[in-house]
């Protein structure tokens, strides 16, 4: 049986909708498009496929764009019923869209017939073949690519009360989506009233402040979607209105489960997937109130928690092509140098998840432009400096930013590693390990695809095939990135011992922020990566554990997005107490506040209207917050020990930290299965499912 899907340029889909993603922040009325370089998609594609058919088959395309049909040689319009013989035949679709995402979809009359499109399908923007992009979210005909499909889900109030003349509704969690407000008495239906939304209800109140206002607006009108948890109307008595909210989401399945017989921290899992679901849709978001945007350093962490809730291979990867856009860069990644180093990092991180070689293969050209980028940008010691307009962020802490700074050196070094990592897996793809499924029929490899063939008269003619990313590398290939990856084993050398010469303080036995300065400052950041990222040696990571992580007079880590990192670090380093103290302080917290989804930050001495300030803002803060969903990640990568040992979870450990449970009774995905971990009157059991 075949399986259609729709196909596009690869990258181009995540680029299109990263960038409409990035312009919907909305904030009082005003639209705020996110402030950094955008990459534009593909206006114009060829797609191909060469068949060789062993009987007659009638098929037909369909596209989002404008353009035609072409089967050896002779055009065709879309959506024409096509017949063809037996035999060989080069069939090619030429679409465009200037406001769109050009795609196509191939549909077969028959259900066993071999002409459909799929990921063997090669396109080209005249200029380069590659395999065609897919997505399992857009698999039948009447869908269309270029607009979001969510699951809606009918969500009622938990109460409407009367408050200062008007209705207030509380829904009882947070909705990203839409209200429906109906007026009982009909004559009432093109009356006009205004909308207040807030993630609080002190922010619902204050029709001055709240992040969405809708006035003068009707029942019979549909409101666009935003996020909230509380609806104000100014006006309206609750006796006269029926009101419901349509709540909108990307199907991911949660795969995951924990139950312990620690109630807090069973709640603090329940608030944590709620969080992390609402914040995860094509892409991860920041947040579902504020920002909205594709953020690089709360991805990095997003996809931390992935293999534990979700283990969604295409969320990952939609992220990481929206981040990145383009081979071509010349901006970093939301304008952050550090931001465009953990996308890098990312990529080995979510290759040990799902083991994808085809993927590290597709985005390896993006990687190199990345180094070739930051290394353009080094000085004589190999320090990675900001420019102009880079912003150097790291944390909102007073880090000394004076000239390069070790924190930035190290996830240079970090990133060195990756390359090297990754050029020599890519090395290894000989074919010898390529399996029959993974295959294409249009053999050769991508090298040799990509050399064009000459005409009679010079001119590169079109290619008829195109091989898949997983396809084995000629001789050639392999020798170049084993060369690279010893390049960059070499740099990730000689920068480590220049950091220790210019940044370690064997007095501090830490790592100072800056040499240039003169203040000789500690701060807990690049130390934290040093443990984190295995940077220091065993000696080394000890001194850091009582130089800073352990030393009171080295400034606390503030924000829960840096806290991530050092807490991830306690858990390396073998410090659970550490974080459970942490997840029984802070987000038990923010629970005990009454939160139903977990915060950008949490302050506990900060309370009433002050607790949802941030940035100046009296509601600047945003109360569903993806890093706020960080324990799932903390538990079950350190508490139920759950962890791969090779590519893939083609092997892996689950080592659980029992002295913390009396029951449990969890389940966590290991690849394609799970691993379902009991704990009752002291026995454990631990079983693949």
């Amino acid at each position: 049986m075949n399986s259609a899907v729709w196909i596009w340029y690869p990258g181009d889909f995540e680029i299109y909708h990263g960038m409409k993603q990035n312009f919907r922040r909305e904030e009082r009325g005003l639209g705020w498009p996110a402030f950094w370089k955008m990459d534009d998609w593909r206006k114009n594609l060829r797609f191909f496929r060469k068949y060789e058919l062993k009987e007659a088959e009638t098929f037909t395309v369909y596209g989002r764009g404008v353009g035609h049909v072409q089967v050896d040689g002779q055009k065709i319009p879309i959506g024409k019923e096509i017949s063809v013989s037996a035999g060989t035949h080069l069939i090619e679709v030429f679409i465009g869209s200037m406001t769109g995402l050009p795609c196509i979809y191939v549909e077969n009359s028959a259900e066993e017939g071999s002409i459909y499109s799929d990921s063997t399908w090669g396109v080209d923007d005249f200029l380069e073949a590659v395999p065609a992009g897919t997505s399992s979210l857009y698999t039948r005909r009447e869908q269309d690519p270029g607009e979001v499909e969510y699951e809606e889900l009918l969500v009622q109030p938990q109460s409407v009360t009367e408050k200062d003349g008007g209705a207030l509704i509380d829904f009882g969690r947070m909705v990203d989506g839409r209200p429906v407000i109906v007026f009982k008495d009909n004559r009432d239906s093109e009356r006009a009233f205004t909308i207040l939304y807030g993630e609080s209800e002190d922010e619902a109140m204050d029709a001055a402040f709240c992040y969405y206002k809708e006035e003068n607006t009707t029942a019979d009108r549909e409101l666009r979607k935003r996020a909230f948890r509380f609806l104000y109307l100014p006006g309206i008595r609750p006796g006269e209105i029926e009101v419901r909210a349509v709540h909108q989401r990307v199907p991911l399945k949660v795969r995951a489960s924990f139950h312990s017989d620690d109630e807090m921290v069973n709640r603090i899992w329940e608030v944590s997937e709620e969080t992390y679901k609402l914040c995860s849709g094509l892409f991860f978001i920041d947040g579902i109130k504020r920002d909205r945007w594709v953020w690089s350093g709360d991805a990095y962490q997003s996809m931390m928690v992935n293999p534990y809730l979700y283990f969604d291979r295409e969320i990952d990867k939609r992220t990481s092509r929206a981040l990145r856009g383009n081979t071509e860069i010349r901006q970093h990644i939301n304008t952050i140098v550090d931001y465009t180093m953990l996308w890098l990092i990312s990529i080995q991180n979510e290759y040990m998840m799902d083991g994808d070689i085809a993927y590290v293969r597709e985005m390896y050209p993006k990687m190199e432009a990345v180094m070739d980028l930051l290394f353009s940008q080094t000085d004589e010691r190999g320090f990675v400096k900001g420019r102009e307009r880079d912003w150097i962020y790291i944390d909102w802490a007073d880090i000394d930013k004076d000239g390069p700074i070790s924190a930035e050196q190290v996830l240079l070094w970090k990133c060195c590693g990756v390359m090297a990592y990754c050029a020599g897996r890519l090395a290894d793809r000989d074919g010898s390990s390529v399996s029959d499924d993974n295959r294409s029929e249009c053999g050769q490899n991508i090298a040799e695809s990509r050399k064009p063939a000459l005409g009679p008269d010079g001119r590169p003619l079109p290619a008829d095939h195109v091989a898949p990313y997983d396809a084995p590398l000629p001789a050639e290939e392999r020798q170049r990135l084993k060369e690279r990856a010893a390049i960059y084993e070499e740099k990730a050398e000689n920068l480590r011992q220049a950091i220790l010469d210019y940044y370690w303080d064997e007095e501090k036995g830490a790592l100072i922020d800056s040499f240039t300065s003169g203040r000789r400052n500690v701060t807990r950041h690049a130390n934290i990566f040093a443990a984190l990222f295995d940077f220091a040696d065993e000696e080394q990571k000890k001194q850091i554990c009582w130089g800073v992580l352990y030393n009171e007079n080295v400034p606390q880590i503030t924000t829960p997005y840096f806290k991530f990192f050092e807490l991830d670090a306690l858990g390396k380093l073998g410090d659970l107490d550490g974080i459970w103290k942490m997840l029984h302080e802070y987000w038990g917290g923010m629970l005990e506040r009454g939160a139903v989804t977990f915060w950008e930050l949490f302050d506990p001495a900060e309370e009433g209207r002050a607790q949802y300030g941030m940035y100046g803002d009296p509601f600047g803060k945003s109360l569903c917050h993806a890093w706020g969903a960080s324990p799932i990640y903390l538990l079950g990568r350190y508490f139920l020990g759950v962890r791969p040992t090779s590519p893939g979870y083609a092997t892996y450990e689950v080592k659980p930290a029992l002295q913390y449970f009396d029951k449990l009774d969890c389940t966590i995905p290991v690849g394609k299965k799970s691993v379902h971990i009991t704990l009752e009157s002291g026995e454990l059991a631990v079983s693949e499912c």
